[in-house]
């Protein structure tokens, strides 16, 4: 009988940032994790991890506790990649204040234990430089609470779907809760006219059909969105070639209700006409 391997989510990051809380979401979201493997482990462990569905997903978490450094990295990864099987790095940061916040709280030892607190998580990221630019999904948890984070890795990695060459996931929000920290692309549309300031559309959102009217059929809406999909146009297959996983956009106004919903719902759908796998979130829309 031929079996199947399993498509593999590596997870990896600063120590601190929530990676075991990322585990536990993955485990039940159907993954079978593996944590504080070696990376130069990765390759063996995919193929004893050999089952007969083909929906099985593996993720795999390393770090500085195993010893990972970029060039322990890079070789797993192209031996999977002989293996035909996709690959993708999801990196898991935040800022250094909020880690030492949380390194406090825990009362936890770092690591990497080289001189003070501080200095381990300089070294850290350090070590991690390279990683973290070659990822193909980035996170991070700074604002988030525990809640929020599973909620956002289900909105990324939601049972029952692989690990695909290319995923867009398109998040509206609102600058005055604070732009979101781990977009590849951002859009500020705050200069269409705004549906706050109209009594009767106040109330609803982007994804009503009076409010969605009202934004689309501006005629500097209509422009924004020809030339924003003609650059999306051009910069997709050339992520792809990139050997890009994921790609993150977000699309603010002010409040995060009416009009970047509106825009996002838009290219949402503009992505799935072109045959790309989108995901489109809506992160304020109920502040």
């Amino acid at each position: 009988m031929v079996q199947n391997k399993p498509d593999v989510l590596i997870v990896t990051g600063m120590s601190g940032a929530g990676r075991s809380t990322v585990s536990k979401v993955l485990e039940d979201l159907g993954y079978f994790v593996i944590d504080n493997l070696p990376p130069g482990l990765i390759p063996e462990v995919v193929r004893q991890s050999d089952v007969e569905d083909t929906d099985r997903l593996l993720a795999v978490v390393v770090d500085v506790r195993g010893g990972v450094l970029s060039n322990e990295l890079q070789r797993p990864l192209r031996d999977l990649l002989g293996q035909q099987m996709i690959a993708s790095v999801l990196y898991l940061d935040a800022s250094d204040e909020v880690l030492l916040k949380r390194y406090d709280e825990n009362r936890r030892p770092h690591p990497l234990r080289e001189g003070t607190l501080e200095d381990s998580i300089a070294r850290e990221r350090e070590l991690l430089a390279d990683i973290r630019a070659n990822a193909d999904f980035i996170i991070d948890t700074s604002e988030y609470n525990v809640h929020e984070l599973r909620q956002r890795i289900e909105e990324e990695f939601q049972a029952g779907r692989r690990v695909r060459p290319m995923l867009v996931t398109v998040r509206s929000f609102g600058f005055k809760h604070g732009p979101p920290r781990d977009v590849d692309l951002m859009f500020d549309v705050r200069f269409l006219p705004n549906p706050h300031w109209q009594p009767d559309l106040r109330p609803k959102t982007g994804r009503d059909a009076e409010v969605r009217d009202y934004v689309l059929s501006n005629e500097d809406t209509v422009t924004f969105l020809a030339k924003t999909t003609d650059m999306l146009d051009f910069l997709l297959p050339r992520f792809m070639a990139e050997g890009k996983s994921y790609l993150s956009i977000g699309v603010g106004c002010t409040g995060g209700h009416h009009r970047s919903v509106a825009i996002a719902e838009a290219l949402g759908e503009w992505f799935a006409s072109s045959g790309v796998e989108v995901n489109v979130v809506h992160r304020d829309i109920e502040k």
